[in-house]
C-alpha cells in the first residue's frame, strides 16, 4: 500500500512538471516558484531517487529557471528529516542491540539527504562518531521509484532531447543511485582517498569505522567543520584557502588519478578548525577514462581559441551533437563568455556578470537541442564539474585557471600529434 502511495505522488508531481513544461513550450509563462515549492514539499518527504534527481537538477544553476532552481536547492540543506523511530529501526536492523555498541545517539540528524541521513553517536569507549543511516526500505522501493523517475525524465522529449539520449541519461542516473546504496564501496573509497591524499595538509576525509559499519549503516569518526554554504560569509583568506584546495584537488583527481567526486552539493564539504577542506561524503566517485579527458581538453582548447569549427568537432568527438551541429554563432558566443575564465592571472569566480551571460545563453542552447545534445555517457561527469564550479562561485574564488590548464592543454596537443 505504501509503495502504491509513493507511485501516485510521484506521478502527480510528474504531471505537474509536465504541465509547466508544456505551458512554456506553447509560449505561456509557467509559475516556476509554485512548481518548485510543490516539488520541495513532496520530494522532501518521499526521499529516494526522485529527490536525488531534483538535487542534481538544482545544481544546473545556469539552465533552470532561477525560481525553480532556488526552490530545488532547498532540498540540499532543508530536507525534512525522517522521523527518529524509523531511523532507529534501521539501526536495530544493523546492530541488533544498539546499547551494546553506543552510549548515546543523537535523535536529531546531523544532516539529512535523499538516500539517508547522518546522526552523531558516542561509542561505549567514549569516541564520537557519525552514523550514515540508509533510509529504511529504500532498496526495496528503489526500482519502483526509478520507473516513475524515468517517466518524468521522458518529459525531456518536449525539450527536443531524443528518446535514445534520454534512455542513456536515465541508465547513468540509475547506475549511480544503485551504487550509492553500497556502503562498503563508500568505505573503500574513504580509505583510498585518505591514503592517496595523506601528505596533503589541506585535505581531510573521515575515517570509516569498519567494525561498526555494514549494509545499512556507515560509521565514520567525527570531523567537525563549518559547512561550505556558511563560508560564503567567512573572511576572504579562509574562503580563498578552501577554494584553492578544492580546485587543486579536483584537478589532481581528474588528471592524475582518473576519478572524480560526483556528488558536489555544498553539504558534502566544510572547513575544519585548522582551515582544511573536509570532504564528508564519497558515496559517488566515478572513473573518468583518459579518452574522455582528452575529448574535454580538445573542447576547452577549441573554446579558448574561439574556433567554432574546432568546437563543433570536439562536440562530435564527445557525442554531444548530431545532424549538422549547432549554429556556429552559438559556439562563438559561448567561447566569448567562457574564455575570460581561463585568461592569464587570477579570475574572480564571484563576478556575477559571467554567470548572467552564461544563463542568458541557455535559451539558445535549448533552442538548438535538436542538434546539440548532452553527451549521454558524460551526464554525471558534466553535472559534477558544474556543481564543483558553482561551489567555487559560492566561495567567491579567485583562481588562476590558465596556470592550471595550460600544461594540460599543451600535453593534449602533444599527444594528438
Amino acid at each position: 500500500m505504501r509503495e502504491r502511495g509513493r507511485t501516485r505522488r510521484l506521478m502527480g508531481m510528474g504531471a505537474r512538471t509536465g504541465g509547466a513544461l508544456l505551458k512554456t513550450r506553447l509560449g505561456g509563462e509557467a509559475d516556476w516558484r509554485a512548481l518548485g515549492e510543490a516539488l520541495f514539499a513532496g520530494l522532501s518527504e518521499l526521499k529516494g531517487p526522485a529527490m536525488k534527481l531534483a538535487q542534481i537538477m538544482s545544481q544546473w544553476d545556469d539552465v533552470l529557471p532561477p525560481e525553480l532552481s532556488e526552490e530545488l536547492a532547498r532540498l540540499q540543506r532543508q530536507a525534512e528529516p525522517m522521523p527518529w523511530p524509523r531511523i532507529r529501526d534501521a539501526l536495530v536492523l544493523q546492530y541488533g542491540d544498539i546499547a551494546a555498541h553506543f552510549s548515546t545517539i543523537d535523535e536529531q540528524p546531523f544532516a539529512s539527504a535523499s538516500m539517508g541521513q547522518v546522526h552523531k553517536a558516542v561509542t561505549l569507549a567514549g569516541e564520537t562518531v557519525v552514523l550514515k543511516v540508509q533510509y529504511p526500505g529504500l532498496a526495496e522501493v528503489l526500482e519502483s521509484d526509478l520507473k516513475q523517475v524515468k517517466r518524468i525524465m521522458w518529459l525531456g522529449r518536449w525539450l527536443k532531447i531524443s528518446q535514445a539520449r534520454l534512455e542513456s541519461l536515465f541508465d547513468e542516473l540509475a547506475d549511480g543511485l544503485r551504487a550509492e546504496l553500497d556502503y562498503s564501496a563508500e568505505a573503500e573509497a574513504l580509505l583510498r582517498y585518505r591514503a592517496r591524499y595523506a601528505d596533503d595538509a589541506r585535505l581531510v576525509f573521515p575515517e570509516p569505522v569498519l567494525e561498526l559499519s555494514g549494509e545499512h549503516v556507515l560509521a565514520m569518526r567525527y570531523i567537525g567543520g563549518t559547512p561550505l554554504r556558511a563560508l560564503e560569509s567567512a573572511d576572504d583568506a579562509t574562503r580563498q584557502a578552501i577554494a584553492q584546495a578544492l580546485a587543486d584537488w579536483i584537478t589532481q583527481e581528474l588528471f592524475t588519478f582518473g576519478e572524480l567526486h560526483a556528488d558536489p552539493h555544498a553539504g558534502n564539504f566544510a572547513a575544519d578548525a585548522e582551515g582544511r577542506l573536509v570532504v564528508y561524503d564519497l558515496g559517488a566517485v566515478i572513473p573518468v577514462p583518459q579518452a574522455r579527458l582528452d575529448a574535454l581538453l580538445h573542447l576547452l582548447d577549441a573554446t579558448l581559441a574561439k574556433d567554432p569549427l574546432a568546437m563543433d568537432e570536439a562536440m562530435l568527438e564527445l557525442g554531444g551533437r548530431q545532424g549538422q551541429g549547432a549554429p556556429l554563432a552559438l559556439y562563438r558566443e559561448a567561447a566569448e563568455y567562457i574564455a575570460p575564465l581561463f585568461a592569464p592571472g587570477e579570475q574572480d569566480f564571484g563576478d556575477v556578470r559571467v554567470h548572467r551571460q552564461l544563463r542568458a545563453l541557455s535559451p539558445k542552447v535549448w533552442a538548438a537541442m535538436d542538434r546539440l545534445q548532452p553527451p549521454a555517457d558524460t551526464l554525471l561527469l558534466s553535472r559534477a564539474l558544474n556543481g564543483h564550479y558553482w561551489n567555487l562561485v559560492r566561495l567567491k574564488a579567485r583562481l588562476d585557471m590558465h596556470k592550471r590548464t595550460a600544461p594540460l592543454l599543451a600535453q593534449g596537443r602533444h599527444s594528438a600529434c
